[in-house]
């Protein structure tokens, strides 16, 4: 007998292959500068924005290089999976801060490909072939907070 996994009500419904390309983002910037994945997104099927804590404005010739490596993950056409977890169980290095006080016991963990691993229960690609080519329209950077604003082609 298949156990019914519960999760918590999504209050959103993303367009997923941005929505995907928000979790390249976030992992790309965490593996650029170290910093938290985005605490502050906004997403759009049309465009979207991230805010991210680093300690300095990064030149326009890191925002290129933020925007191509995303794409180079977009065209090694990963897979995006889902596993379901207990809070007991839950892979090494997942950030839970963002999860609301009343979550479930029950956890999605979203997996694409070798690249990025974290709890979401948005909706997502099947591959990353799926999402487009990731462009940075616009960044400004104040106060330690970085945004970018981006959109898919």
């Amino acid at each position: 007998m298949e156990q019914e996994i519960l999760l918590n009500e999504h209050n959103k419904q993303e367009y997923p292959p941005m929505h995907s390309a928000e979790h390249l983002l976030n992992q790309t910037m965490v593996r650029m500068f170290g910093c938290p994945r985005s605490k502050n997104t906004h997403i759009e099927r049309k465009k979207s924005k991230a805010d991210y804590f680093i300690n300095e404005a990064p030149s326009p010739e890191k925002i290129s290089e933020i925007e191509q490596r995303v794409n180079e993950v977009i065209e090694r056409h990963l897979p995006v999976s889902v596993e379901f977890v207990t809070r007991e169980n839950i892979p090494e290095g997942i950030d839970l801060s963002k999860l609301p006080e009343d979550a479930s016991e029950m956890l999605r963990i979203v997996h694409i490909g070798d690249y990025d691993t974290c709890a979401c229960i948005g909706l997502h690609v099947n591959n990353t072939s799926e999402i487009g080519t990731f462009k940075i329209t616009s960044s400004d950077y104040a106060n330690g907070r970085l945004r970018i604003r981006f959109k898919l082609e």
